[in-house]
C-alpha cells in the first residue's frame, strides 16, 4: 500500500465553474481550480484533484463564475479621471487646443495627478483590471496611487518639447522621468515606458535619444501614432513621408514600439508595422467618441501584429471599462470589415489580456493563467437573469457580461475586490477628492 500523500501547503485556492487560461487559446476548463502561493500560480487543474493536493490558508469557492487572467488596459491617462464629461463632442483637435490643454495648463499638479489616478485605480480594479499602461506629468505620483491601490502599472515617461506644470523641455522631461524609474523600478508591481506624445510634438533630435534610451534600458515606447488624417498630411507636409516612416527612419519602430491608435494605415504601414514586430494598442470607444475613424484591425491581426486594448482617458471616453473596449472593438470590426467573423471571442479576450502584456514586455509576469506567473485574477458572476441562459462563457464575456458583474479580483495573489465591494481604498475619500477637484476646474 502507499502511504497518504501529504497535502502541499498554499495561501489560496480559487475555485470556479469555468477558468479561461488564455493559453492555450479558446481553452475553457469546467469545475478546475486554482493554486496560488507567495503571489504566483502554482497550479491549474481539476477541483477534486486540488482538494486533495493542496491544504490552503484561504479557500474560495466560485459557483456559476468565470475565472479569467486580470485585465490589462494597454493605454489611459489615469489621472484624467478628475476631467471625466469636461469637454464632450468635440473633435480631437478642437477637444485637445481648446478644453483640454488650457485645463491641464491650469490645474495638473502632483496632488491632481496622485488624486486623479487613485480615483482610476478604483474604477479600474472593480471593472477586473489588474494592469494598466498610462501616459501623463508627474508618473512620481501616478507611482504612489497605483501602489496604494496595489494595481500593477506601466508608467510612461512622458516626452514633449513644449513646458507643462511637470517639465520645461524634452530634456527635462527624460531626466525627470527616468529618476522617478531609478526611484520604483525595485517596486514589483511597477512598470516603465517611454512615452513621446506623438510624432507630431516630438522632435528627430528627441526620438533619437528615445531610441538610444529604449536600447539601453530595454523599454517599451508607448506613443500617439497615426490617430488622425490631419496627423498624416502634416507629417507628409514637414518630413515628406507618412509618420510611421519617419518613426521608422529613427530607428523607432520594432518589438518595442506600442503604436496607439493606429488608425489610418495603409497597406504598407501594416506591413511595417508586422515586419518590425510592433504591437497596437486599439482604443475603439474613444476613437469613436472623438470621430477619429476606425482601426484597421482584421488587417493588423492578419498580418501577424500583436495586438491590444486600451480605453484612453475618462476625458474622451468616459469609462475605464475593458468589457467595453472588447464588444466595441467586436462590432467595430465586423461593421468595418462586413465580416461578420471579424475578431471573435476568444481573440478578443486575448487582446484584453494576454496581449497588452505582451506589448509592455511583461506576458512572462500576467496576462494568461500559467503556473509561475503573477496571480493576477478576475472573477466574473454570469449567475444573472441577464447572463442565463449561458452556452459559451467566452461568448458571454464580450457580448452579455460587463464590468458590473465582476465581483472579485486578485493582483499578485492578493484580494483587491471581493465579492463586488473595493478592498484598500474608501469610497467615500475618493468622492470627497473627486468633489474638491470639481470644484476647483469648474470655477
Amino acid at each position: 500500500m502507499h502511504a497518504p500523500v501529504t497535502p502541499i501547503d498554499i495561501d489560496l485556492l480559487i475555485e470556479a465553474r469555468w477558468i479561461i487560461p488564455v493559453e492555450p487559446a479558446g481553452q475553457v476548463l469546467e469545475h478546475h481550480a486554482v493554486a496560488i502561493r507567495n503571489g504566483r500560480i502554482l497550479d491549474l487543474l481539476p477541483s477534486d484533484q486540488a482538494r486533495q493536493r493542496y491544504r490552503p490558508q484561504m479557500l474560495r469557492t466560485l459557483g456559476e463564475h468565470v475565472l479569467i487572467p486580470g485585465l490589462v488596459n494597454l493605454h489611459a491617462h489615469a489621472a484624467m479621471n478628475l476631467l471625466r464629461g469636461y469637454a464632450d463632442d468635440l473633435p480631437l483637435m478642437r477637444w485637445l487646443t481648446e478644453r483640454i490643454w488650457p485645463a491641464e495648463q491650469k490645474h495638473v499638479s502632483h496632488d491632481f495627478v496622485r488624486d486623479g489616478t487613485l480615483l482610476a485605480c478604483a474604477e479600474m480594479l472593480r471593472g477586473g483590471v489588474t494592469t494598466f499602461s498610462d501616459m501623463y506629468f508627474f508618473p512620481d505620483a501616478a507611482a504612489e496611487a497605483a501602489l496604494e491601490a496595489g494595481i500593477r502599472a506601466a508608467l510612461g515617461v512622458v516626452v514633449l518639447e513644449f513646458p507643462s506644470a511637470w517639465a520645461s523641455d524634452a530634456d527635462q522631461y527624460l531626466s525627470k522621468g527616468l529618476a522617478v524609474r531609478d526611484r520604483f523600478k525595485h517596486e514589483p508591481l511597477l512598470h516603465f515606458t517611454l512615452a513621446p506624445h506623438a510624432p507630431y510634438t516630438v522632435s528627430d533630435g528627441t526620438f533619437e535619444r528615445i531610441r538610444t534610451l529604449a536600447e539601453q534600458l530595454s523599454l517599451p515606447i508607448h506613443m500617439h501614432v497615426h490617430e488622425t488624417r490631419d496627423e498624416i498630411e502634416r507629417s507628409l507636409s514637414e518630413h515628406g513621408v507618412r509618420p510611421l516612416e519617419r518613426l521608422h527612419r529613427l530607428g523607432l519602430v520594432g518589438p518595442e514600439l506600442i503604436a496607439v491608435h493606429a488608425i489610418h494605415l495603409d497597406d504598407a504601414d501594416i506591413a511595417l508595422l508586422a515586419r518590425q514586430g510592433a504591437s497596437v494598442a486599439h482604443c475603439p470607444t474613444s476613437n469613436m467618441k472623438l470621430a477619429s475613424g476606425a482601426s484597421p484591425m482584421s488587417a493588423l491581426l492578419a498580418a501577424g501584429v500583436n495586438t491590444g486594448l486600451g480605453s484612453d482617458g475618462v476625458a474622451s471616453n468616459n469609462r475605464l471599462d475593458l468589457f467595453q473596449e472588447m464588444r466595441h472593438a467586436g462590432l467595430m470590426a465586423k461593421l468595418t470589415s462586413g465580416d461578420a467573423a471579424a475578431l471573435p471571442a476568444d481573440r478578443l479576450l486575448h487582446m484584453a489580456t494576454l496581449g497588452g502584456a505582451r506589448a509592455l514586455g511583461i506576458e512572462h509576469e500576467t496576462g494568461s493563467i500559467r503556473p509561475g506567473k503573477s496571480a493576477d485574477l478576475c472573477a466574473i458572476s454570469l449567475d444573472e437573469a441577464e447572463t442565463r441562459p449561458c452556452y459559451s462563457p467566452l461568448s458571454h464575456l464580450v457580448y452579455a457580461a460587463g464590468r458590473e458583474h465582476v465581483t472579485d479580483v486578485w493582483v499578485a495573489g492578493t484580494a483587491r475586490v471581493a465579492q463586488g465591494n473595493l478592498l484598500h481604498l474608501h469610497n467615500n475619500d475618493l468622492k470627497a477628492r473627486a468633489r474638491l477637484w470639481q470644484n476647483q476646474v469648474a470655477l
